[in-house]
């Protein structure tokens, strides 16, 4: 289940971080204390707090990427194809969310603004198209996290490919990213062949 800090806590709620100290100490609503004696919240306060159920809290993301700006026509069918997907299950979508960068990068922005809404429990669902579409490795330790931040991640086009299959996908994956960043050295080979330095 998630945690929050006071000052999380108390922008989620809407109050000052000097009133949630007055609700702690006067019993209204009292903080969990860490092995360090911090104060922190829980989701489900959060809920309790909000009066709202833990299945009707948060949007409804869908999430499609692409490698490149190359692949731009594939990041709109991803789109497209999540979007009817939602409609033919009655799933109403609050925001769509569309990224370019490697999957094996965890520096993209918009993949991590949705992480922290993830935290900070803005969201419920999230629909990919397939689970390398949202993270290429490690995708059981971010299914994990998610899940215990109360988000559910659908995966709809959920093709399962053997060991082998799984392997040669992620060699080429590594491979193209690595490829990537050699090719973008190149524009510096004149500055390194100058240097004394290297």
């Amino acid at each position: 289940m998630s945690t929050y800090k006071p000052h999380d806590f108390a922008k989620m709620i809407g109050v000052s971080v000097k009133t949630l100290q007055r609700w702690d100490n006067s019993g209204r609503l009292k903080a969990y204390r860490s092995p360090t004696d911090r104060r922190y919240y829980t989701h489900k306060q959060y809920v309790e707090y909000t009066g709202q159920s833990d299945n009707t809290f948060g949007k409804t993301i869908i999430y499609a990427r692409v490698s490149t700006s190359a692949n731009k026509e594939d990041l709109v069918n991803q789109a497209e194809f999540l979007k009817q997907y939602a409609n033919d299950k009655g799933i109403i979508v609050d925001e769509v969310i569309e990224d370019v960068g490697s999957g094996l990068s965890y520096n993209r922005k918009k993949w991590n603004k949705l992480l922290e809404d993830c935290m900070l429990g803005k969201v419920k669902a999230i629909l990919v198209t397939h689970q390398d579409r949202f993270i290429r490795f490690g995708y059981e330790w971010f299914q994990k996290f998610l899940k215990s931040n109360g988000v559910d991640i659908i995966i709809v086009n959920n093709d399962k490919y053997s060991p082998k299959e799984e392997s040669v996908n992620d060699l080429i994956s590594i491979i193209h990213t690595f490829s990537g960043k050699i090719n973008g050295l190149r524009k510096y080979k004149k500055q390194i062949m100058e240097d004394e330095g290297i």
